[in-house]
């Protein structure tokens, strides 16, 4: 027999921070009624398929976090911190920084990208090394070791 009454859980619920960061958006921007409440994970869910303006709007225009802020200019976070960049920024400034590529987001850049370059490099010999190891056991199964 089934019974209609609740089940007494408390559903998942994510602290506005949390959900802030995974939705890439700065907290303080949010509206006040997100800030001031916890997040269901159904919730989440919703605004994560279906955002409402003010989160399509703050993901188009910012205040963006840090890691926002580092994906859309290239670098790492590491990278801002290097060139002591600490605040959040808006969609009209990381563009106009991307217009100047001042000496520091240019070196910056660089360093990201031979960074993503050896993380490449790495995945593909660990990849074949694993092929390798892969056909050596083949090799010692067939012939019964």
């Amino acid at each position: 027999m089934t019974s209609d009454a609740p089940s007494g859980k408390q559903p998942q619920t994510l602290k506005p921070f949390t959900a802030a960061k995974k939705l890439g958006v700065h907290l303080p921007a949010t509206p006040e009624a997100f800030q001031a409440s916890p997040v269901t994970r159904e919730a989440f869910a919703e605004l994560s398929t279906n955002p409402p303006e003010w989160l399509s709007e703050l993901r188009r225009t910012g205040p963006h976090p840090r890691p926002v802020v580092a994906q859309k200019l290239g670098i790492s976070t590491s990278g801002l911190a290097r060139a002591g960049v600490d605040d959040v920024m808006t969609t009209e400034q990381i563009h106009a920084l991307l217009d100047e590529m001042p000496d520091w987001l240019r070196t910056e850049r660089g360093i990201h990208a031979d960074v993503r370059e050896e993380e490449l490099r790495v995945k593909e010999r660990n990849a074949g090394r694993e092929v390798l190891r892969k056909e050596r056991e083949a090799k010692e199964a067939a012939e019964g070791r």
